[in-house]
């Protein structure tokens, strides 16, 4: 499974965002400061998973993953490692909304993921945004991790430990990247539109946090 592509038309829109609250991992918001950029661990089927921001040290894997084919027909970041380290930088040198993390099963390096406000982002622009909404990318790097169900259980995890922090969390993986739409759907994820964003057409993915039941 792969993610979202990273056209250069899109690339300002989730890179390059204006100051205001970050996509923090953390349990209380506190107006006018950045929210910190957390850890999430998680045990999960395949293993002890721990999702941690991106540091510069990691651009290089980061690279590496995005110039496969398999990669790159989504992303759209196959080159040289500075077309990596633009995309990557500008959310780590950004305001917060968009948080680039590294994803780690069993201690190997093994996805990259970005966490980000899709209500301050042009995703806003094209479906019922909500202000909490928590957007959500993912691409598994090696080849051998794709293709057996990972994503799925990674996405449930990780989207688990989102909605503990916020209501409701969205993707946008494009229509053609069959694997990414059939993984968010078993993670939970209800398909309820599509949308017709410049540089793809895109599912759009749902999945709200769990509404209590009064006993």
């Amino acid at each position: 499974m792969q993610g979202q592509p990273a056209h250069p038309a899109a690339r300002a829109g989730r890179a390059g965002r204006p100051g205001g609250d970050a996509v923090g991992l953390r349990r209380h918001r506190q107006p006018g400061r950045r929210r910190s950029r957390r850890v999430i661990r998680a045990a999960t089927a395949a293993g002890e998973f721990r999702l941690r921001p991106v540091r510069p040290a990691d651009l290089p894997l980061i690279t590496d993953w995005m110039n496969d084919p398999a990669v790159a027909a989504f992303w759209e970041l196959a080159g040289p490692a500075e077309l990596t380290e633009r995309h990557v930088g500008a959310q780590l040198e950004g305001d917060g909304r968009s948080v680039p993390y590294l994803g780690l099963l069993d201690g190997a390096p093994m996805s990259y993921w970005e966490v980000y406000a899709a209500a301050h982002d042009r995703l806003a622009g094209y479906y019922p945004a909500r202000p909490d909404d928590t957007g959500l990318h993912l691409l598994l790097g090696p080849p051998e991790t794709r293709g057996r169900g990972l994503g799925s259980v990674l996405l449930d995890a990780v989207t688990e430990e989102l909605l503990r922090r916020g209501p409701r969390v969205v993707a946008e993986p494009d229509v053609r990247n069959t694997a990414s739409v059939r993984a968010f759907r078993r993670a939970g994820f209800t398909e309820t539109g599509e949308l017709h964003l410049p540089e793809k057409r895109a599912a759009l993915m749902i999945r709200d946090r769990p509404t209590a039941r009064s006993s």
